[in-house]
């Protein structure tokens, strides 16, 4: 276990759990400024309100109706916009767009499902695996100095127009495109990889609180008081063995990707790039629902237990018991269609 542990906190953008309701079209005042977020039991609810004080308010969709005095006998457009929205397993902006495409949502402003800035400068790291073989295959013989994707792009702002249209001209041949077509290539290569890098990114930062719940059972296991409570025993064996395959197929899925994107680099074209962006895209829900579903589990494990000390083995059986059981058959069955 790690000495200490912080609940995960990212932006609103960022988050795969929490989704600001200003980006859609809320017509009651209140509801603008809520969030939907998703509950221990990764229950959708909306939230009106959160402080370090007095916490999180929270409201269940059903019970909106009453709170803001809509009508009886006919359906409010905020509760039917919010009843649809709650069925999304993961609000991260990657899973959010298809769903909300296939689900015929309009957003507010569709530039607002974006990471922010700064989780995408925290994401360079994993987009240079993405970005240098572009470059070796598209600007053989350049050298050029990466960081991020970024510094592609600035390959095409260089102020010697000479080498900005040759470089748009080298570009174009070896896609098999038109010279107009290649800032939508980047974009597009920009954004599927920015995807896979922010799932991978989130499965990593997990690492510290999977071990840490891993410890909190061994805790349970070896307690005299305990471990004769052979039904507490078989449920710590059941979440231990759900974290594992979960955490493993994820792992195991990422690799998958991966590894077929190499092809792609083996082979730069416009098509390949399409069907590599095609079997990417068609993770993206199971993934955002997984990774959604574990980030909150752990959050709730960080802040009851910051520390090895922080709780003994009863705090931490019932935890497991009331905690992380709730919610794992939605984790699983996201896991199944990843794996299918």
């Amino acid at each position: 276990m790690v000495d200490f542990l912080e609940p995960i906190e990212d932006s609103d953008m960022d988050s795969l759990f929490m989704l600001p309701l200003n980006i859609m079209p809320i017509q009651t005042p209140i509801l603008q400024e809520a969030r939907m977020i998703k509950n221990h039991h990764l229950q959708s609810v909306v939230e009106v309100f959160r402080d370090n004080v007095t916490g999180s308010g929270q409201l269940d969709i059903e019970a909106l109706p009453l709170k803001f005095g809509w009508p009886d006998g006919e359906l409010h457009p905020d509760h039917a916009l919010l009843r649809k929205l709650a069925l999304l397993p993961s609000f991260d902006v990657y899973s959010l767009r298809i769903a909300l495409r296939d689900q015929g949502i309009a957003v507010n402003d569709i530039s607002a499902l974006r990471l922010s800035d700064q989780k995408q400068a925290e994401l360079g790291k994993y987009m240079v695996a993405f970005t240098r073989p572009l470059v070796k295959v598209l600007f053989a013989g350049e050298e050029v100095e990466l960081t991020n994707f970024q510094d592609v792009l600035k390959l095409f702002q260089d102020p010697d127009v000479k080498k900005v249209r040759e470089r748009l001209f080298a570009m174009a041949r070896t896609l098999n495109v038109e010279v107009h077509e290649v800032p939508k290539f980047l974009e597009d290569y920009g954004d599927t990889f920015l995807s896979l890098s922010y799932f991978r990114h989130c499965l990593d930062r997990l690492a510290p609180y999977f071990d840490s719940v891993i410890g909190a059972m061994k805790m349970v296991r070896s307690s005299f008081q305990l471990k004769q409570n052979a039904n507490l025993m078989r449920t710590c064996d059941v979440v231990e063995q759900a974290l594992l395959s979960l955490r493993g197929g994820l792992a195991k899925r990422l690799n998958l990707i991966e590894a077929r994107t190499k092809k792609l680099f083996e082979n730069m074209t416009q098509e390949e790039f399409r069907s590599v962006r095609a079997m990417i895209e068609q993770q993206h829900v199971a993934i955002g629902a997984i990774l959604c579903g574990l980030t909150v589990k752990m959050n709730i494990f960080a802040r009851q237990f910051p520390h090895d000390n922080a709780g003994g083995p009863v705090k931490r059986a019932d935890f497991i018991q009331n905690e992380m059981m709730k919610g794992l058959d939605l984790m699983r069955d996201a896991e199944r269609r990843v794996m299918g």
